[in-house]
């Protein structure tokens, strides 16, 4: 097989893209730069208002978009979202699982229903959203890419009260390295980023509650969304058709190794 020189096109020209948690933060940001480079995009996540005026921004600046109404702790609302994003838009050959949520809690004065909560969103919702997209393709005989959207929480965690999160989170890279096997032999590759602290509404709420902790990085910033850009498009790109089941950490030097 003959590659170009470089093998690094980010033309997304005929895919389809379904972005979870796709109403603010970096999962809006993922939707605007996947249409750019000429995804159809689907978008999910519980704010629908939101997600229609993100759709109508994208098909304003020349894309396709369409927005889907999702709670991600409902099986049956996810298996429906990939069903419309595929009757609206076409075979879903790319999935962006980036909703989350933080538990916000010492572990030990968590409720049950905010355990279920955060295990339900960061971990059975990209579960169950990678099977059904990969079914699809499967019965299809198409490639695939899939990336999980997981945290640099996975790999360290320094006490803030956030103890779940880092365990959905490792959860998160252990689905991308356990479905990358399964599915290799299909040609659907599965990824994931994990961004160390960005700038997010979830983000937000995190400084709220514990203060500047950029003050506590080598770099003394919060990252900035558009900094994980070539890091998505590289692992939907043509570019990474030999990496499966790798977490890539975009962190900016401020977790510990």
């Amino acid at each position: 097989m003959e590659y170009p020189l470089p093998n690094a096109s980010t033309d997304l020209s005929g895919q389809t893209a379904l972005v979870t948690g796709a109403s603010s933060g970096l999962g809006l940001r993922f939707a605007k730069v996947l249409a750019k480079c000429g995804a159809k995009v689907a978008l999910a996540a519980r704010r629908l208002d939101r997600l229609e005026a993100l759709a109508d921004e994208i098909r304003k600046d020349g894309g396709d978009a369409v927005a889907i109404e999702m709670d991600a702790t409902d099986a049956d609302q996810m298996i429906a979202s990939v069903a419309k994003a595929e009757a609206e838009l076409g075979l879903v050959t790319i999935l962006v699982n980036n909703a989350g949520i933080p538990d916000a809690q010492r572990a030990h004065k968590m409720e049950i229903d905010l355990i279920d909560r955060v295990l339900d969103i960061n971990v059975r919702a990209p579960f169950v959203l990678s099977c059904e997209v990969a079914r699809r393709l499967m019965a299809a005989g198409h490639p695939g890419r899939i990336v999980n959207i997981a945290s640099s929480a996975a790999y360290s965690y320094r006490g803030e009260g956030a103890a779940l999160y880092s365990v959905s989170k490792a959860a998160v890279v252990r689905i991308t390295e356990t479905l990358s096997v399964e599915w290799a032999r299909n040609n659907i590759n599965v990824n994931a980023i994990a961004p160390g602290a960005f700038e997010s509404e979830m983000m937000d709420g995190m400084l709220s509650r514990m203060g500047d902790i950029a003050q506590h990085f080598p770099r003394k910033r919060i990252g900035n969304p558009a900094q994980l850009d070539s890091t998505l498009l590289y692992l939907v790109s043509p570019a990474s058709d030999a990496v499966t089941g790798t977490c890539i950490r975009v962190d900016d030097g401020q977790g510990a190794r």
